[in-house]
Formats: C-alpha cells, structure tokens, sequence
C-alpha cells in the first residue's frame, strides 16, 4: 500500500511540476492583447493605419504629386521618442514607409544605417569592382520631401489606476524650402489600467 502511495505522489509531482512550465499558444495576428497597459503592437497598427489614411488622402499631397509631375521621391528621418515609456519608433516609421510606398503614390529612398551601408558598398566598387560593372559616385537620387514624426504620453495616475493618452505626430516636410506639406496627429490610444490594490 505505501508503495502505491508513494508511486502516486511521485506522478502527482511529475504532473504538476509538467503544469508550471512555459506554456505557448498561438494567436492571430489581429487579435487584441494588452497585458501591461503599455503600448504594444495593437497600438501601432490603430495608429500607422488612421495617419497614412490621413496622409494618402490629404489635399496638399496631392498637390504635391501633380506639381511634380513624377512620383515624389520622401527620405525618413527621426520618429522621436518623447514619452514616458520605451516604445520602438522605427516600427511605426516603417510601417508608414512600407504602407505608402506599396500604394505607389510616393517613392523612398534609403536613408540612415542602410544608406551608410549602400554608400559603403559603392565607394568599395570603385576599387574592387570591374569598370563595367561597378556603381557610380554622386548618382544617388535625392528625396524632396522628409516624413519625420514623434511620441507622446500623458500619464494621469490616481491610486491604483492610471490612464495613458499616447499622441503620435507624423509630417512630411520639402527638403528644399522646409515647407510642410502635410501633418497628421493620432490620440485614439488611450488606456485606463487598474493595479490590484496592495493588500497589508
């Protein structure tokens, strides 16, 4: 009898100790999850979603594309980070690049890191690549417009509950005369998060 006990406690213990390991369970990519209250991706897709809306219906950038008279060539430069939380900028300047980019309404040009990289391999052709082949110096397309952008937080803090307002501004400026030709702002992100309350 005390043998079957104990054989019991040992798969009781097998059992349970099989439970508290990490578990895994896949989602769809558009489901909405927000664990902590801080941003995540939900809020990333709310928001590229309404300012390239905002961008690729705007008066002034149509305008700007018949003016033209060819597809617009646009640099990204900084998405600044000026709220209270640690929040990945370049995933919102990218998704608003790849987005408007797929349209086919504006063009890109490489700026930052990869620019550098390209610029890199260019000036290494001139000397490890055959005449016939090799890029040339000083041919690189400029951009006439720059999409620069910013987030913030307001943070109103109560007790145990909280609520976050996050504004995300996003503007395409000429790269020539510094006009802006379009400006958009997004504060459909707001969160209230309520903290268990300490119990002594």
């Amino acid at each position: 009898m005390k043998k079957v006990f104990f054989i019991l406690g040992i798969v009781i213990l097998s059992l349970s100790a099989c439970s508290t390991g990490t578990q895994v369970k896949r989602v769809d990519t558009d489901s909405k999850i927000d664990l902590s209250g801080y941003w995540n991706d939900v809020d990333v897709r709310i928001v590229c979603e309404a300012l390239i809306k905002d961008c690729l219906s705007n008066q002034r950038v149509d305008q700007a594309i018949r003016a033209k008279g060819s597809t617009p060539m646009v640099i990204v430069g900084r998405f600044r980070n000026e709220s209270s939380e640690q929040i990945d900028t370049a995933i919102i300047s990218s998704t608003m690049e790849t987005t408007i980019f797929n349209t086919g309404k504006l063009d890109f040009v490489a700026g930052g890191d990869v620019r550098d990289e390209l610029r890199a391999e260019r000036q290494d052709q001139q000397s490890n690549a055959s005449a016939a082949t090799m890029a040339r110096l000083r041919n690189e397309t400029g951009a006439d417009y720059m999409l620069t952008g910013a987030v913030r937080t307001i943070v109103d803090r109560d007790g145990n509950k909280t609520v976050r307002t996050y504004y995300v501004t996003a503007e395409m400026a000429s790269i020539e005369t510094n006009q802006r030709i379009w400006m958009g702002q997004n504060n459909e992100i707001k969160k209230v998060v309520t903290q268990p309350k300490n119990r002594l």
